[in-house]
């Protein structure tokens, strides 16, 4: 089993910035991957980032390319989600999910929720424009 808490949502004027996290805990497996995905309101969820745990090899929806950085800190099993230049679009519940064993070293192939085993709870991002 793997465990993930999210902390660090809030409330953000248009233009700011938010960092994310998502502690990790439990049985992980070497080269697994940790996916951020988001649900704005009345939306279904979505794909932000993902990274290799191991190699650090990341990949971005397009919305998120230049202005979300993804990144973890092995030594304290924590994910984190850097988001600048934010705008009201990015409103949303933002989960960590995880996916143990990956068939795949390529992280771009980790897209779709349901190939992640493990979620977080989930933490409010607001943005006011």
């Amino acid at each position: 089993q793997v465990q993930l808490v999210e902390s660090g949502g809030g409330l953000v004027q248009a233009g700011g910035s938010l960092r994310v996290s998502c502690a990790v805990s439990g049985r992980t497996f070497s080269g697994f991957i940790l996916g951020w995905f988001r649900q704005p309101p009345g939306k279904e969820r979505e794909f932000v980032a993902a990274i290799s745990w191991s190699s650090g090899n990341t990949y971005y929806t397009e919305s998120a390319k230049g202005r979300f950085t993804i990144s973890r800190d092995n030594a304290k099993n924590t994910g984190v989600l850097q988001m600048n230049s934010l705008n009201p679009a990015d409103t949303a519940i933002y989960y960590c999910a995880a996916r143990n064993r990956p068939t795949s070293s390529d992280v771009s192939a980790y897209t779709r929720a349901y190939q992640y085993d493990y979620w977080g709870q989930g933490t409010q991002v607001t943005v006011s424009s």
